[in-house]
């Protein structure tokens, strides 16, 4: 049996969805760039993505996808650029984007305590100062404790050191 192209079965709304679907993997999006009014992009795209023959086509358009371009080794340099000029928001997109790519496979055994030091240290100069400090007081609540919180807290031992010793001298006496 010979298989029919899905492409001329579908109308021409349909087929710039399918086209669209692979550029931007979001069902809403695509059906905006098909075409489709904005008010019903949503419902439209959801729509078209149940259909069987939308699916087809989809597949063979990701199967002849091919480019003289290394997308891999593109957002690299784009994640590069981004991190040394302080771009952070630009870099953890890069990131993103690398993980998406990549199929977020990570080999653990490539990591040592050495390489993560260096993966967060990094992280920390693109996020900043603020952010890291904010980051590392929610990870670690206990040992960022306010000032006057601490005096607070030392006071208190202090006065439950002397009451415990007070009533230890009071009932003493009362035992004599």
């Amino acid at each position: 049996m010979v298989k029919k192209n899905t492409m001329t079965q579908l109308k021409e709304k349909q087929e710039k969805f399918c086209q669209a679907y692979i550029l931007h993997r979001n069902a809403t999006r695509a059906a905006i760039a098909a075409g489709y009014s904005e008010a019903s992009a949503h419902n439209q795209g959801y729509r078209l993505l149940q259909d069987d023959k939308i699916q087809e086509r989809i597949e063979e358009l990701t199967n002849e996808i091919s480019t003289d371009v290394d997308v891999i080794s593109e957002i690299e340099k784009q994640y590069e650029t981004a991190r040394n000029a302080g771009h952070g928001a630009v870099a953890l997109k890069a990131l993103e984007l690398l993980s998406r790519v990549r199929g977020n496979n990570t080999n653990e055994d490539d990591s040592t305590p050495e390489s993560l030091e260096a993966e967060i240290i990094g992280t920390f100069q693109i996020i900043g100062f603020e952010k890291s400090f904010e980051m590392l007081a929610y990870a670690f609540p206990e040992e960022f404790v306010d000032d006057e919180e601490e005096e607070d807290n030392e006071e208190l031992l202090l006065t439950e050191e002397l009451t415990s010793t007070t009533d230890t001298e009071t009932s003493s006496d009362n035992d004599t």
